[in-house]
């Protein structure tokens, strides 16, 4: 029993040392665990790590070779023990499942970088009574790596009760950073469902000024639409303004970063997005409800 105790303080541990089988100088790696309201998460692991010599490509692109015929059977294998583990511990139907892993090498204005991501599903990870409890699998706590993170994500429509330990970010759901060591149990997280007894009474009122608009404009006539005026000059001079800023940020920002630093509307960002997407210089990758830009 004190074996399957342990097993999952060291789960982050045993996936680090499974990713770096790769041959490289350093990685990273990102926990990502998605919460649905049914209790079921997906997780997300990428690991990251910067291709300096031939020697790196080499050995990484070797793993990449191996990537589903061994890397992600043994990815697997490590996921269904932890799952069963959790399940003895909890007392709760566990089943990890829809396990897939891809590999790809990305050019950056920093470096390129060898890039690993696994993902499956968890049944029933946390316990949902019907508050949303998260963090009983972590049954003997967990450890998170220097430069490492670790991102529980939670659907809409909930509340928070409680977070152990206090997160060190709250962007799209609870960020953690390594160097880190959680107690048994631990990230905690307890979510309950947000009552809003006013929501037809809302409606109601919606349906009641939009009704009085259409009226309005009817009589007035529909106004002509208000469109921002830019200039190909203009335009092409936010698109270095927002390549400069990607650059200086390490390669990628989130769409609403980018925005908030130009102080610009999100409308005048978003077309020059769109025209530097269509020119084949980022990368638009789709992070929960937002956007993040990277270079290409």
């Amino acid at each position: 029993m004190l074996l399957k105790a342990l097993y999952l303080s060291i789960i982050f541990l045993l996936l680090a040392h499974a990713a770096s089988a790769a041959p490289v100088n350093d990685y990273k790696i990102t926990y990502t665990i998605n919460v649905n309201e049914g209790g079921t998460a997906i997780w997300n692991v990428e690991y990251r790590t910067l291709l300096v010599t031939n020697d790196d490509i080499n050995s990484f692109e070797n793993y990449t070779q191996q990537l589903n015929s061994v890397h992600l059977n043994e990815f697997k294998d490590l996921m269904q023990k932890s799952a069963s583990e959790a399940a003895v511990a909890t007392s709760r139907s566990m089943v990890a499942a829809d396990f897939t892993g891809d590999a790809a090498i990305q050019s950056t204005p920093t470096g390129k970088y060898g890039v690993v991501h696994y993902s499956f599903r968890w049944t029933n990870f946390a316990r949902t009574d019907p508050n949303i409890n998260i963090g009983d699998v972590f049954v003997g706590g967990l450890y998170l790596s220097k430069d490492n993170t670790l991102i529980i994500q939670y659907p809409s429509g909930f509340a928070i009760e409680e977070v152990t330990p206090s997160p060190d970010q709250t962007h799209e759901g609870f960020i953690w950073y390594g160097l880190r060591s959680f107690g048994r149990g631990e990230p905690r997280i307890i979510l309950s469902k947000t009552q809003s007894p006013w929501i037809p009474l809302a409606i109601a009122t919606f349906i009641i000024v939009l009704l009085g608009a259409f009226i309005y404009l009817r009589k007035r006539g529909t106004p002509k639409e208000i469109v921002e005026d830019i200039t190909e000059t203009e335009m092409i001079d936010l698109e270095e303004q927002i390549t400069r800023l990607l650059k200086e940020n390490g390669g990628f920002l989130y769409q609403s970063e980018i925005v908030k630093k130009l102080n610009l509307p999100k409308s005048t960002v978003s077309s020059a997005l769109n025209e530097l997407n269509n020119k084949n210089l980022i990368l638009k990758i789709k992070k929960g409800r937002e956007n993040l830009i990277r270079l290409k």
